[in-house]
């Protein structure tokens, strides 16, 4: 049962991105399915709320680290720069 579940998964803040994402689909489904009682869909609720800020927090650090390759007239990479330095 999901509930059963939620009070063993790991600590948030240690889950991977995959591994958050999918406990978010979960929460998702269980929230949407209408079997949970009021107070365990109040857990839920927040429970996927951190699971989905832990998500953008490891989408936004990864953006962060992406650098784009620039390139010479020739094709060769000359180095690169900041992901969002185009933008």
């Amino acid at each position: 049962m999901l509930l059963a579940m939620t009070e063993t998964d790991p600590d948030i803040a240690t889950m991977s991105f995959e591994d958050a994402l999918r406990g978010l689909e979960e929460v998702v489904r269980g929230l949407e399915s209408g079997e949970v009682p009021l107070d365990a869909t109040i857990s839920l609720y927040e429970r996927g709320e951190k699971l989905r800020a832990h998500c953008q927090a490891r989408l936004d650090a990864a953006q962060a680290r992406i650098e784009q390759v620039v390139a010479n007239s020739a094709g060769q990479a000359t180095g690169t720069t900041p992901f969002d330095a185009g933008n």
